[in-house]
């Protein structure tokens, strides 16, 4: 053997702390290949509560609007008017009514 190779096997043998390694690599293999902790099934969960908490700041956001929208009908006839000529495509004989879709 030469004596590169020599001092590199005494430098393996002396720096190698074998139970660090097995337990490092175990941790690996628990935490990529695992199914219940594994990081990509843990993205996919990440993924589904951000889509979870969009739709609840969306039905809250509507709600919002449909309270108000509410309060606005029970404070005053002419809003309640208004709607109902909103939904029902409704008009006045002096008016033009446009529909956007």
């Amino acid at each position: 053997m030469s004596k590169t190779v020599k001092k590199a096997n005494f430098w393996i043998r002396r720096r190698s702390h074998l139970p660090v390694l097995v337990i490092g690599s175990l941790m690996v293999v628990v935490l990529f290949f695992n199914d219940d902790t594994s990081i990509s099934m843990n993205m996919e969960y990440q993924r589904q509560i951000n889509e979870l908490s969009d739709a609840i700041t969306e039905c809250r956001d509507s709600a919002a609007f449909y309270r108000r929208q509410r309060e606005s009908i029970v404070r005053g006839t002419g809003s309640l008017e208004h709607l109902a000529r909103e939904k029902f495509h409704m008009q006045r004989p002096s008016e033009d009514v446009f529909i956007l879709k």
